[in-house]
Formats: C-alpha cells, structure tokens, sequence
C-alpha cells in the first residue's frame, strides 16, 4: 500500500456516562458510592458558592455523609497559578475524586488538577499546552456545568492562562475528559442575562466553528447541526430564563462539545483566546463578537456548509437561492441572534499598538490550523480592526 494513501481514522471520544435533564444532580451520589470513594475535592468559583449553586450539590454530599474538601479560588481565566494551588490543595485533602462545579473556568481547572495528580512530571502546567504526551488518566472526575456554553464536561480540551507571558494555552489531551457528566439545566437557572447570552454565544460559535473547520465529518456534521438548531431555537428564550429554553441550551452545548472536541476549532477562537489573555474580555463573549466576523473571513472556503447553517437556523427557501445569497442568510441570522441576545457588537478595549502581537498570538494558537482558511497576520489584524 502507497503510504501517501493511509489517512488517520476519525476519532470519538465522550465520558463514559453522562446524564441529562432536571434533576440530573440526584445521580451524583450513586455514583461516587459506586465507586467507592472516600474524599472529594469540589472546584467551584466563589461566586457559585456565594449565591448558593454550589451548595446545591455540596448538601446532597452532605447527607449522604460524604466527605469533601471545596477548592473555590478559581479566578474566570483559570491561570498556572489557580491549577498549582489546587494541585496543593488536593494532596493536603488527601482526596481520591473530583466534582467539578461551575463554567469552563471550573472545569478546566479541575482537569488539569487531575491530570497533574496522575501526572506528577506536569506540574509546571505549561508543559501540558498541546497534545501533551501524559500516560495516566486524570483523577476520576464528574463535572457538573452551570453555564450552557464551554462543554468542556465532555471536552478533551482544556485552556489555562499564563499571566507572565499574557497569552492563554490550550491543553488537548483524551487523559482529561471526566469520566461523568451531570448536564441539569436547574444549575444554569441563576445564571445572569449577559452570562446566559456570551455562553450561548460561545456554544454557537463551536458548533458552527467545529462543522466548518477541516476534519468535521459525517457524525460530527450530525452533531453541529443539530446544536446549531437547537441553539437558534432556544438561547432568546434562555436569556429570559425561560426553563424550556434553558432545557434546550443544556442539550445544546453539550451535543456541540460532543462534536468539536473531536475535531477542532478555528479562527474565531485563536483570536477570543488572545482577547481573554490581553484583555480579561470572557470568553464567550469575545467568541460571539467575532463570530460574524470570522463567518464572513470564511465563506468561500465552506462548500454548501452555510446553507445547512442557514437552515437549521430558520432561514426559509435556502434551496432556492444561490451560493451568495446562503451565505448571506447565515450570517445574517448569527449577526441577527448575536444583537438579539444583547451581544456588545464592538470591544473598546482593543488598542491599535496590540495589533501585532494579538494576531502573532492568535496565529500560534492551538485553534488556528483547524480554520477552513489559511489566515495571515493582516487578515487577523484586519479582523481584530473591525472590533474596534
């Protein structure tokens, strides 16, 4: 056989178990009795602790006489520091699993706390950006998402912030995905309007990301559309905390992750990546004000991908209209939820002297090679300029 023909086969990877729907969180407990474990370390944020969402799961722990140890100094960009503390604070708890309470923050945190547990020649953090050659699988972990957006409970992928050197990295690594996740929409109800928009701005943007990116295939496309639908049907109404919409957001996000951690992002990420580390701008919503934006910087590279995109999101009689016409629809509708959801549409923090290094940061971004486009650093600086 030509070498030349052999191509890598297309890979899957999900958590072993996952539950969905109100109520979810009950399952918790049943399985960490299952599996025989006697002290748990809980990540969540201060703020979850503070209005009582995380207590929601630490009281179930309680009365099934559990015991736990809450690890909550998690800062919204999760730094090198936040994950070295945790590691600390681990080992003292002598804890032997994770549950992991809150948005991406929380959970990435938590991943790499499991990884380096297991993977003690890590503990520098940075070693792990990339696909990092780690042996062991992460601390037994289930990870419990209160915001409809990252879904990194069933990602491979995990982003850390590296404050010295102002740039954020992303870790790929099938050692980190929880074994469990617990998707109960009841966790996302407290979350606030702006939250609610940039996350599920965010879970849009990996759907349409990862449909588009260069190795989406059949049963990723499968997954991406149907989040992409969901989506559009559901995140106004999740905005005004509807519960249905909140139920449908749940659904959303998480069958999104179960696409594009499979197979990549793009451009639109590179870029927010570097927003999040320059800037503090959260991440979703640097990933929705560049949607529109990194949609248009790809169209023509899409195939007929934009009308399936146009589709699902309600646009009517996409098979009567040509190529431009599609494309204009899609985009059109992402730009249309985006302001409907009351997504900022431009970011004052951008400054003209960071230009150059934002785009040299967003082009060594682990996201970037995934993009249907090959960018250069004037078109990502064009892009960032239209921010502004």
């Amino acid at each position: 056989m030509n070498l030349q023909e052999v191509t890598m086969a297309d890979r899957i990877v999900l958590n072993g178990v996952s539950y969905h729907g109100k109520g979810a969180i009950k399952e918790i407990v049943p399985e960490l009795q299952r599996g025989g474990y006697q002290k748990i370390f809980v990540t969540s944020d201060p703020d979850l602790v503070k209005f009582g969402v995380t207590a929601k799961v630490t009281d179930l722990l309680e009365e099934a006489g559990i015991a736990y140890s809450l690890y909550d100094g998690i800062k919204p960009n999760p730094t090198i520091q936040n994950v070295q503390e945790g590691v600390k604070a681990f080992r003292e708890a002598k804890a032997d699993a994770i549950v992991a309470i809150g948005g991406g923050s929380s959970m990435d945190t938590a991943k790499a706390i499991g990884v380096i547990i297991t993977n003690p020649e890590f503990e520098d953090v940075r070693s792990l950006e990339g696909i990092a050659p780690t042996k062991n699988h992460a601390v037994p972990t289930i990870a419990v998402p209160t915001t409809a957006g990252t879904a990194a409970e069933v990602t491979i992928n995990y982003v850390i912030t590296d404050v010295e050197k102002q740039r954020k990295f992303v870790c790929v690594d099938t050692n980190d995905i929880p074994a469990i996740a617990v998707v109960d929409p009841e966790m996302m109800s407290s979350m606030p309007k702006g939250l609610t928009a940039a996350t599920g701005m965010d879970a849009l943007t990996h759907a349409i990301e990862g449909y588009t990116t260069k190795a989406a295939w059949e049963m990723t496309d499968m997954f991406h559309l149907e989040a992409i639908k969901l989506i559009g049907q559901n995140l106004r109404a999740a905005v005004n905390n509807d519960p249905r919409g909140r139920e449908g957001m749940a659904m959303a996000e998480y069958i999104a992750g179960m696409g594009f951690s499979n197979v990549g992002l793009g451009i639109d990420h590179s870029m927010a990546h570097c927003l999040s580390a320059h800037y503090d701008t959260p991440h979703g919503m640097a990933c929705a004000q560049l949607l529109p934006l990194s949609m248009e910087y790809n169209r023509d590279y899409t195939g007929e991908k934009y009308r399936e995109i146009a589709r699902v999101m309600g646009v009517e009689s996409v098979d009567s209209m040509s190529q431009e016409e599609y494309r204009d629809a899609a985009i059109a509708a992402v730009r249309k939820l985006s302001e409907d959801v009351g997504i900022p549409q431009k970011n004052e923090r951008i400054r003209e002297e960071d230009l150059e290094i934002l785009a040299a940061d967003a082009l060594a971004d682990a996201c970037c090679p995934g993009n249907p486009r090959e960018a250069t650093k004037e078109d990502v600086i064009a892009m960032y300029r239209q921010l502004m």
